[in-house]
Formats: C-alpha cells, sequence, structure tokens
C-alpha cells in the first residue's frame, strides 16, 4: 500500500510548497519583464530581491514546520531536497537580476531574453507539478512534468552555449564579456536547479505513487 495512505497529512506543507512555487513564478515572470522592457531596471531588480525575500520566508516557515511535524507526508529528505532546490531557483533569478543592475550591461540581449523565458517556462511547470503532490492518484502524472523540466533545462544548455559563442565571436570588450558570460551563467544555473526540483519530484512520484 501506497505510504501515503498510511500517513497523517500535514496538509501546511502543501500549501507552502504551492507558495512556493507561486513565488517562484512571480519572480521568473519579472526576470521577464525586466529583460524584455528593460526600464525602471532598479525597480525591478528591487521587486525580484523582494520576492527571494519572500522565498526565503517560505523556506524557513518549511523548514521550522518539519522540525515541529512527528509524522510527515513525505520523507524528511525528500522535503528538505525539494525546499532548497526551490530556494536555489530563486537564488539564481534574483542574482541575474542584481548582476544585470550592478554590472550596468546595457539592453540585455536576444540570448538573455530567451534564457529569462526559459526560466519561466519550467518555473510554470514547477507550479503545475506542485498541487499533484496532495493527492496519490496524480503522483504519475508528476512525472510528465519531470520530462518537461528536462527537456527545458537541456533547452538552455543550447542557448547558453550559443550565448557565449556569440558573445566571443561578436565583441572585443572584454569587460563586457564577463559580465555577460555571469549572467548567462547565473540564468542557466537557474534552470539546473529547475532540474534539481525535476529529480526531487521524480523519486517522491516513484515512491510514494
Amino acid at each position: 500500500m501506497p505510504r501515503f495512505s498510511l500517513m497523517p497529512r500535514e496538509k501546511r506543507f502543501f500549501d507552502l510548497f504551492e507558495q512556493d512555487s507561486v513565488n517562484l513564478v512571480k519572480a521568473a515572470r519579472a526576470l521577464v519583464d525586466m529583460v524584455e522592457t528593460w526600464q525602471d531596471v532598479e525597480a525591478k531588480a528591487k521587486a525580484i530581491t523582494d520576492l527571494e525575500h519572500a522565498g526565503d520566508a517560505i523556506t524557513h516557515q518549511i523548514i521550522s514546520l518539519l522540525h515541529r511535524t512527528f509524522v510527515t507526508p513525505m520523507d524528511r529528505e525528500d522535503m528538505t531536497a525539494l525546499v532548497n532546490a526551490l530556494d536555489d531557483v530563486l537564488d539564481f533569478i534574483q542574482s541575474a537580476a542584481d548582476f544585470m543592475l550592478l554590472y550596468r550591461v546595457g539592453k540585455p540581449t536576444t540570448k538573455a531574453c530567451e534564457l529569462a523565458n526559459i526560466v519561466l517556462e519550467a518555473s510554470m511547470v514547477i507550479e503545475r507539478a506542485m498541487p499533484l503532490l496532495r493527492r496519490p492518484s496524480a503522483l504519475k502524472d508528476v512525472l510528465t512534468h519531470c520530462v518537461e523540466l528536462n527537456r527545458l533545462e537541456n533547452k538552455a544548455d543550447n542557448v547558453y552555449r550559443a550565448a557565449l559563442g556569440e558573445l566571443f565571436s561578436n565583441s572585443t570588450d572584454y569587460a563586457l564579456i564577463i559580465k555577460w558570460r555571469e549572467v548567462y551563467e547565473h540564468m542557466e544555473t537557474a534552470t539546473d536547479r529547475c532540474e534539481d526540483v525535476a529529480n526531487v519530484l521524480e523519486g517522491v512520484a516513484l515512491k510514494y505513487a
């Protein structure tokens, strides 16, 4: 019998994970808006930082609840890995926005916009997957979302490599190259961390479905 059916459920965990994913999508959408319009950049970067702080608060609530809950709806290790992976995605979104502001990179490149949109796509997949954790009968559907997250991470890898190629081919401004390389790296790493989320979700789905 699936372990989910044997354990009392602390529904607040599911509520908090869903809140975390909603907050993540807000931050990713704000990053897309930032790179695509490139106006009021400082205010938009601050808004993303505020969302990152909100994500930190949710992370702290989940960890605190884990310490106070005797029987959890999933293994503690899985829940800890999931909340840390979500936190990492948000951290790299915020870092990408911060570095663009601090480095004064100028109008973002087409590849930066592509990467930001992939981060948003992946975040939205996570948001769709998270409510499925509540229902044992829906856990198999989580695997479909995991496949999509893996596809998006591969797509981001390809865009990242193409972005670096363009950067080194089209510019002799080495300071600008270094700045954009770091921004690209933060965006691509955000998708890597989305894949980490997928790996945790896949493990949970296979374990409890």
